[in-house]
């Protein structure tokens, strides 16, 4: 087993590093006691933290991660397929940008946000080229430099984040790229909508479903990960592929919200899977706009066994 030591290359909304404890405690006995996972399969991969934790702890000897976001996928299949140019392209930007006065900083982050946002325009998400690694590495750029290190699209498709003011922002972690784009062999990488792993889930795959989390308020939302958002209708659909991927045999561990935090007789999630079990943990919810409503709160781990 090859020892892979890397970490989320991107601050994702809802990133799970802070749970990794409380859902390694609930992966399947079979698979610890055997110290190796068959086939791993994430549709929704985000920052990926537990795909990485995982690649450090166990040896995963396939895996696909899926997500709908073209934008992300093209940054995880730009480090796996040329990380050398990934690293050279963001160092670029890092001694550029950390040289410059704060007012100049912003100027510089404007300019490269619009810059990606018109390139955006005529990207070829589909066929990966030369212009990949430059795509993705402007995006790690915008991530580690704007306000709250999140990823926003409006309706039109485009990255909206703010400048954020940070004093040495680490933007280009050659280390980590590096081991990113290891734990990235033996895995299959694509853009696609979750119920397309189907074809990928059998019989003893560990499953992570990890979808953008029902916002707790109106105000709350961080699901547009995408230019589309993640309705009740999708959690729903969410839920009948639970079943159906519980159905094949698969170990599957799902989280999200826990409503009960605003309305402890909000049965949404508890009624959806109420044959399986569901486990209320503690999170540290960062990324809100009102402080006083940044703290610990309850998440939900649900299981299938």
């Amino acid at each position: 087993m090859k020892k892979v030591n890397a970490k989320p290359f991107l601050k994702w909304a809802g990133g799970k590093t802070q749970l990794l404890e409380e859902l390694d405690k609930r992966l399947p006995k079979k698979l610890i006691e055997e110290g190796a996972i068959e086939n791993y399969v994430e549709p929704f991969v985000g920052g990926g933290a537990l795909f990485f934790y995982l690649k450090k702890k166990y040896d995963v000897k396939s895996a696909y991660l899926l997500d709908i976001n073209p934008e992300l996928i093209v940054s995880y299949i730009a480090i796996k397929r040329n990380n050398k140019k990934v690293i050279q392209i963001l160092k670029d930007m890092e001694n550029e940008y950390l040289r410059k006065t704060n007012d100049e900083r912003s100027e510089y982050y404007y300019q490269v946000r619009r810059s990606f946002n018109k390139e955006g325009k005529e990207f070829d998400f589909k066929r990966y080229n030369a212009k990949w690694p430059d795509r993705a590495a402007k995006l790690i750029f915008l991530n580690k430099t704007c306000y709250n290190g999140l990823f926003r699209q409006n309706s039109k498709g485009e990255f909206n984040v703010p400048f954020g003011r940070y004093n040495n922002p680490t933007i280009c972690d050659e280390n980590n790229i590096i081991e990113v784009s290891k734990a990235l062999e033996n895995t299959s990488i694509m853009c696609a909508d979750f119920e397309e792993s189907s074809k990928y889930i059998k019989k003893g795959t560990l499953v992570y479903l990890d979808p953008p989390y029902r916002p707790l308020t109106a105000t709350s939302s961080f699901t547009n990960y995408a230019k589309d958002g993640f309705t009740d209708d999708e959690q729903i659909r969410l839920a009948k592929f639970f079943r159906r991927m519980d159905e094949k045999g698969a170990y599957l561990i799902l989280s999200n919200s826990d409503h009960k935090n605003e309305n402890p007789e909000d049965q949404f999630f508890d009624e959806l899977y109420k044959e399986y079990h569901i486990d209320r943990v503690m999170a540290n919810r960062m990324i809100n706009c009102q402080a006083d409503k940044r703290g610990y709160i309850q998440e939900l781990i649900i299981t299938n066994y």
